[in-house]
């Protein structure tokens, strides 16, 4: 695995035109992993059906506020969204993806050391999946090139 963040576009749209014209939103996103008998697994968490791309699973995480490093939302968002600390925490990937509605930017990070017990602070759903069987949920576009990412051989 690469100590930076490999950068990875996937776009919709019909034009740059459409594309400026977008709301712009910065996310910092978590994929915590833990090995558990022999198996990588990373924890998800349930969109609300209340948010964009609702009912979906997602690596959680959240927005990076103006001035904020994206290290600093990431733990930010992880202590809100699940109580827990990150102790260890490294790039991953870098990806640029266009909705017809809005542009988003997500900063993925390994999360590969915590503290705490996670829980669903806002009431979401968690659970903790093989990366083996990410391919069988359902998840927002967005975080598709992340699945596909994670199926092939990296460590932690």
């Amino acid at each position: 695995m690469a100590n930076s963040a490999e950068p990875v576009s996937a776009i919709i749209g019909n034009s740059d035109n459409l594309q400026a014209q977008l709301p712009q939103l910065h996310v910092a996103v978590g994929v915590i992993v833990r090995r558990k008998e022999q198996q990588q697994q990373v924890l998800l968490a349930l969109r609300s059906s209340k948010q964009h791309q609702g009912g979906k699973w997602e690596f959680p995480g959240g927005k990076v506020e103006q001035g904020e490093t994206v290290e600093a939302a990431l733990s930010r968002e992880l202590k809100e969204e699940l109580a827990i600390t990150v102790t260890a925490a490294q790039p991953f990937m870098l990806l640029n993806y266009t909705y017809p509605e809005r542009q988003v930017k997500l900063d993925i990070w390994l999360v590969t050391g915590f503290s705490g017990t996670p829980e669903g602070v806002e009431g979401q759903p968690l659970q903790w999946v093989n990366v083996s069987e990410l391919t069988t949920i359902s998840f927002p576009d967005a975080n598709l090139p992340i699945v596909e990412r994670l199926q092939q051989p990296f460590s932690f």
